[in-house]
């Protein structure tokens, strides 16, 4: 019964990159934002995880907010051994007719069950656009099945 109660006592939340801002054709757009090493060791185990990504983006109509992720795991502390789980390119967003701001939340389901004892989740804003569209991202990994409950 505690699952239709209390989902925050089954799931964890981790900070799983930095935010990121992106002006298209400038500073921050093709540019990859690096994921923090997490110790799945240390949190429970996680079996599963899903990858958030909110973002706020101003597009001009018909112009996309895309955004290439890659879920890496290993057994090293420092990643040396890191190998790619998951990897992707995704259209989070498409500028409205008139152009306009779009938010969202790109959810990525992740299988951590098979993955090493470490992981990091990275990501790469694309804005289509050439000047004026902007973007605002960051990145949660939302965990779930660990062999205790969440403290």
């Amino acid at each position: 019964m505690i699952q239709t109660k209390d989902i925050g006592a089954l799931i964890l939340p981790l900070r799983a990159a930095g935010n990121a801002a992106a002006t298209a054709g400038g500073a921050g757009d093709g540019t990859a934002v690096s994921g923090v090493i997490l110790d799945r060791a240390a949190h429970g185990m996680p079996q599963s995880g899903v990858l958030a990504v909110p973002f706020t983006a101003t597009l001009a109509a018909g112009e996309t907010l895309s955004v290439t992720y890659t879920i890496e795991e290993g057994e090293a502390e420092d990643m040396s051994d890191a190998t790619v789980m998951a990897t992707d390119t995704v259209t989070a967003a498409t500028g409205p007719a008139g152009g306009g701001t779009v938010t969202g939340c790109l959810r990525i389901n992740v299988k951590l069950r098979a993955g090493g004892r470490y992981l990091r989740c990275g990501y790469t804003p694309e804005l289509s656009a050439g000047g004026s569209d902007t973007a605002e991202l960051s990145a949660l990994l939302i965990c779930g099945g660990m062999d205790r409950v969440p403290q």
